[in-house]
């Protein structure tokens, strides 16, 4: 039966075979993610590239809690990873109910110097293997009328930025999906939420190259960007923005002319050994 608006949904639908699983698991916002649902007592099904920190977070995670904990070490960003990781799931007997598209990374630069191919397995990771993985694994939500999904988009959905142009259109897809989905799946007791934290404390700046951004307000912890997501998530909220400044900002974004807003982004997102016009 689906949990009344205001419950905590996550523990509420914990079971022998009630699993979240959460790509992206090895660290940053994705581990943080596991640690936060193990605390509420979800079977968990962590996937990464990083079997060593997959299995380190998956001994810390034991040694509080008696949960059932697989790891699945795999590369999303590549063509068929979703119907891959679909069908290690079926093998195992894992009937997945909280689905977290956490897996995505970006790159900073001018878009025709980055490699074509990283910015082809960003598309992949970002956009492709986030709808193949939801398109897999929602119908069985559905069949059940219980089920959710929560998708790690960014403030960088709500505008363009140059100099990493790639990745703010892909995080401006997975915010449209997300809440569209939402819609669609309302009347049967799933939930689709698209979360979107500014910048966050990780790893991602410097997996993607970018040089120092000075960020409004600072970078944020990812434990509080979970904590954020997973109490609008029990509210049945479809879209979330971290932090109170962040809504501000998104907010006068879309007063500003788009041309603007452009031009500020790239200003703060422009490498440092370019100059401006050139």
């Amino acid at each position: 039966m689906p949990v009344p608006p205001g419950e905590n949904w996550t523990a509420a639908t914990k079971g022998t075979n009630h699993f979240a699983l959460i790509t992206g698991a090895s660290g940053g916002i994705g581990a943080c993610f596991a640690r936060a649902l193990a605390a509420r007592g979800r079977n968990l099904v962590l996937v990464a590239r990083s079997k060593d920190k997959l299995e380190a977070l998956k001994r810390e995670i034991a040694a509080k809690y008696s949960l059932r904990i697989e790891i699945i070490e795999q590369d999303l960003s590549v063509e068929g990873a979703a119907t891959r990781l679909a069908a290690s799931l079926k093998e195992r007997g894992i009937g997945v109910d909280l689905l977290v598209n956490n897996a995505g990374f970006g790159a900073n630069g001018e878009f025709w110097k980055l490699p074509l191919d990283r910015q082809a397995s960003m598309l992949r990771l970002n956009i492709v293997t986030l709808t193949e993985l939801t398109h897999l694994l929602i119908p069985a939500m559905v069949e059940k009328r219980s089920g959710g999904i929560i998708n790690i988009s960014s403030t960088a959905s709500f505008q363009p930025i140059p100099y990493t142009a790639v990745y703010a259109a892909t995080k401006a897809y997975v915010t449209s999906f997300s809440m569209a989905l939402a819609e669609e799946v309302s009347g049967y007791g799933v939930k689709v939420m698209a979360l979107c934290p500014g910048g966050t404390a990780t790893n991602f700046f410097d997996a993607g190259e970018f040089d120092k951004i000075n960020l409004p307000g600072g970078l944020q912890s990812p434990k509080d960007v979970v904590e954020t997501g997973l109490r609008a998530f029990d509210r049945g909220r479809s879209l979330v923005v971290t932090r109170f400044l962040n809504r501000l900002m998104v907010f006068v974004q879309r007063l500003a002319p788009r041309r603007l807003v452009a031009q500020q982004a790239g200003d703060m997102f422009r490498p440092k050994n370019l100059h401006a016009g050139k």
